[in-house]
């Protein structure tokens, strides 16, 4: 069943993941707050090979956050973008709330508005 709206969209995986694979799903979700790119990253090149439940989750964590990179960068360059950068922090919160719940329920998530550079 999938569900889509301008929160997300969320889908079941093809198995159901172990309750490893769900930790390691969000911590490549809840760990970006602390290493927005590195957190994904690494846990995508680690793991990639040995679960598809935990490769999407990173692949899909990464490219968010490299999207809210690139989102906050233009906001700095231009002067008045300046004064909103703050609202992309409380954004990409949000919606890391939402992917790491989403993955505790064992769903695979995908987040709206990204620019999905890593397939």
């Amino acid at each position: 069943m999938e569900q889509g709206s301008y929160l997300g969209t969320d889908m079941r995986p093809e198995h159901v993941p172990t309750s490893d694979e769900k930790n390691l799903a969000i911590l490549s979700h809840v760990l970006t707050i602390i290493a927005p790119v590195l957190a994904p990253l690494v846990i995508y090149l680690i793991k990639k090979d040995e679960s598809t439940y935990i490769s999407a989750h990173a692949k899909e964590s990464l490219n968010f956050q490299i999207t809210m990179m690139i989102i906050a960068l233009i906001l700095v360059i231009s002067i008045i973008g300046l004064l909103f950068v703050w609202i992309v922090g409380i954004v990409a919160l949000v919606f890391v709330v939402i992917a790491s719940i989403k993955a505790s329920e064992g769903k695979l998530y995908k987040y709206p508005f990204t620019i999905r550079l890593i397939k």
